[in-house]
């Protein structure tokens, strides 16, 4: 007599990787106000915000429940929770929170950086992370830039021209306070500087929250090659001695 085989089991596929979106721009660029306004758009809605003190952001009109001390529930459908200490952390809690039910099911997330934050420690945090590379995907760098002062800031800091140089949109603030063309040398060198990204005018109303999402998973080759040697570094940093591996972010 034939044996009988076990029935069939279907294996549980992951999920599929929530998009990851971060906002970054030195001091005084505008990230406080930009992040105010994408949080009433209703395109976000299903949106996990990181930012990194409440305090720093205007939230309290849009303040729905409070959970707990690290995270709200905003009237747009967002939620917004704070950094506390390491990013990873803070990455792998929501996660379990989602898994686990305890927070709604959000469907992205965006993190909003300090102005002098480097946004390659954020990058190679996500894309090499055995887990929440698994989980997140990086779906693009979104970096204001203040036209009235952008020159003297990629002049005198490193971090400002690292957070150009890695973006996949460039937001330009303040060009309202500039008489016409009173920004050809910055467009000029932001563009040679990041000659892919996308730049957008906050006074002309480009800046929505339809134009800042879904840049397509990020792809450091399409950047200058100081992209991939700052990211390089940075696994060199955490890992000791070895590099960030050339490969793209999972689908």
């Amino acid at each position: 007599m034939l044996a009988v085989p076990p029935p069939m089991t279907l294996q549980k596929r992951p999920p599929a990787p929530f998009p990851l979106t971060v906002v970054t721009g030195f001091l005084g660029a505008g990230k406080t106000s930009l992040l105010n306004v994408l949080l009433r758009d209703p395109a976000l809605a299903g949106t996990l915000v990181i930012v990194n003190e409440f305090g720093e952001i205007g939230l309290d009109h849009l303040l729905v429940e409070r959970l707990d001390g690290d995270m709200l529930v905003m009237t747009s459908g967002c939620l917004c929770c704070s950094i506390r200490g390491d990013l990873i952390a803070t990455l792998e809690d929501i996660l379990r929170r989602r898994d686990n039910g305890r927070i709604a099911h959000f469907q992205r997330v965006v993190i909003e950086t300090t102005g002098l934050a480097d946004p390659a420690p954020v990058l190679h945090t996500v894309m090499a992370h055995p887990y929440l590379m698994l989980r997140f995907r990086v779906d693009g760098v979104v970096t204001l830039v203040d036209t009235v002062n952008g020159n003297a800031t990629l002049d005198a800091h490193e971090e400002a021209v690292k957070q150009a140089a890695m973006a996949d949109r460039l937001v330009l603030s303040k060009t309202d306070l500039l008489a016409d063309d009173g920004f050809t040398e910055l467009r000029a060198r932001l563009k040679k500087l990041n000659p892919g990204a996308v730049l957008l005018d906050v006074a002309k109303g480009e800046a929505t929250a339809g134009a800042l999402l879904d840049a397509g998973i990020y792809d450091p080759d399409r950047k200058i090659p100081d992209v991939w040697r700052w990211l390089n570094a940075e696994a060199f940093t955490a890992r000791g001695a070895e590099t960030i591996p050339r490969q793209r972010c999972l689908p």
